[in-house]
């Protein structure tokens, strides 16, 4: 199998195969689905009135609520307080949490193309129409990022399914790092959003986001499909490679979820609590890094925007690299996928809770608190390498199941972030409330390295292959190699 993998076939025309244009659109994807996420983060800075900012002295409030900046741009602010604020930001996560685990297994049942391809489209038309529903009153913009929660929710756990069907058993994790993409994403979102907001308003941020979903949406459909067995411009070569290294469901029908088996497995567990953990400490820091930049340390919104990106484009460097270290360990026999999954866990879920330990002591000081935000979410990217993709190592038929799972109540961990950091922050946005915050993300972040170090598991479990004989007999060798 190593060796197999390791000659990877290209089509005759020395083109990109239909493995590496797959890689590129998810890659693409996810930049956007962070995208049409946190452009409401960076925008949101500008889009309120604060007293604190816009004095009298230097701006001119119009009874439309715009505000103008004398020789800039007329910008349009709301009267929202604290608590608005967070509610909106936390808004998203009312619709996130409700399709995770139908879009996964959605997409084991009508497959991925669909599942996000159209999830993205819809999302990418609705962020269009976030200034308009602001415009229109508070209840409708945060109505349509309920909804748009409710259409990106499925997109996270519908990948797992079509990397069953397309991505070799060793080369998942370097696959999985695709879905990092999302914090490179926001490491480029937050720049140009911030520049884009300081010259032509907090609009902007939301149609050139929308427009890029609109434009990728297409490209989705026009190249990406759920198996190389549909794949109407794959080459021979290719498709047989995958039909041979990626063992083929043959049975008509799907198989049903053993619910008993997967609700009662120690793995799966240590999944969702360690998935929770590390998407609790990372929603908050998305959420709420711009606000502290700007309240705590003082930063404009274009220096705001830059630094608010560093700490995104270290997760997904890091991604990368871990994962590329990781597939390599596990098909040299240095290290085996349990032991591989648990390794690079305890690093990047444990580690980042250290850092808040850290930030908690020195978060006030501009430098240090760059840095060690940046250090910390850099670390995280490694959890491509430990546990994101484990459900494909011990159920690849409901691996979109298990991370449904997962990221549902994981989702509600990003709810509750936005809720714990206005409750402590409404009445009193000092350093010393932050701190509060800082050590509830450390606690937070180890016990979730410490839940999957004890509990975890690379291997494939009995409930996780369907049990007819005659399939079985078939895909024996196919499993050897796997494992």
């Amino acid at each position: 199998m190593a060796k197999t993998e390791k000659s990877f076939p290209r089509n005759f025309t020395g083109c990109l195969t239909c493995v590496q244009v797959l890689n590129i659109m998810v890659l693409l994807g996810f930049m956007l689905n962070y995208a049409l996420r946190v452009n409401l983060t960076i925008a949101i800075v500008e889009m309120i009135y604060d007293t604190k900012n816009h004095t009298v002295a230097n701006l001119t409030e119009h009874i439309n609520g715009t505000v103008e900046h004398p020789g800039h741009i007329e910008q349009t602010r709301y009267h929202w307080d604290t608590k608005q604020k967070n509610l909106l930001l936390g808004s998203f996560f009312w619709g996130y949490v409700l399709t995770e685990l139908p879009g996964g297994r959605l997409a084991e049942v009508i497959g991925a193309r669909r599942v996000f391809g159209y999830s993205t489209l819809l999302a990418s038309v609705l962020t269009l129409l976030s200034p308009g529903a602001a415009a229109l009153g508070f209840g409708w913009i945060v109505a349509l990022r309920v909804v748009l929660g409710f259409l990106l929710g499925a997109t996270w756990p519908a990948i797992l399914p079509m990397a069953s069907k397309w991505i070799p058993p060793m080369d998942r994790s370097k696959f999985m790092s695709n879905m990092m993409a999302s914090s490179l994403g926001a490491a480029m979102t937050m720049p140009i959003c911030g520049f884009l907001i300081a010259h032509f308003g907090w609009e902007s941020a939301f149609y050139f986001t929308g427009i890029i979903g609109v434009m990728w949406s297409v490209a989705w459909f026009a190249v990406v499909y759920d198996t190389p067995a549909q794949h109407p411009r794959i080459s021979d070569t290719e498709r047989n490679f995958l039909m041979k290294a990626l063992p083929q469901d043959t049975n008509k029908g799907h198989m049903p979820v053993p619910w008993r088996s997967m609700l009662t497995s120690p793995p799966v567990w240590a999944i969702v609590i360690t998935h929770g953990a590390s998407v609790f400490g990372y929603f908050t820091v998305v959420n709420q890094l711009p606000t502290y930049i700007e309240s705590i340390l003082h930063y404009d919104i274009k220096h705001n925007g830059l630094l608010s990106s560093l700490p995104y484009l270290g997760k997904y460097l890091c991604a990368l690299a871990s994962s590329v270290l990781a597939d390599s360990l596990r098909r040299s026999g240095r290290l085996s996928t349990t032991a591989a999954r648990k390794l690079f866990t305890g690093f990047a879920v444990g580690l980042p809770g250290i850092m808040m330990l850290v930030q908690a002591f020195y978060g006030h000081d501009r430098v240090w608190s760059i840095a060690i935000f940046t250090l910390a979410l850099t670390i995280n990217g490694a959890v491509t390498a430990g546990y994101l993709g484990n459900g494909l190592d011990i159920a690849p038929k409901f691996s979109g199941t298990i991370f449904g799972i997962a990221n549902t109540l994981s989702s509600f961990g990003g709810w509750l972030s936005t809720f714990m950091v206005g409750e402590l922050t409404k009445h009193d946005k000092t350093y010393v409330q932050w701190q509060k915050v800082f050590f509830i993300l450390a606690g937070t972040y180890v016990f979730g390295a410490l839940t999957f170090v004890i509990f975890g598991s690379g291997e494939l479990q009995p409930w996780g292959t369907r049990p007819e004989p005659q399939e079985k007999k078939e895909e024996e060798p196919l499993n050897d190699q796997k494992v």
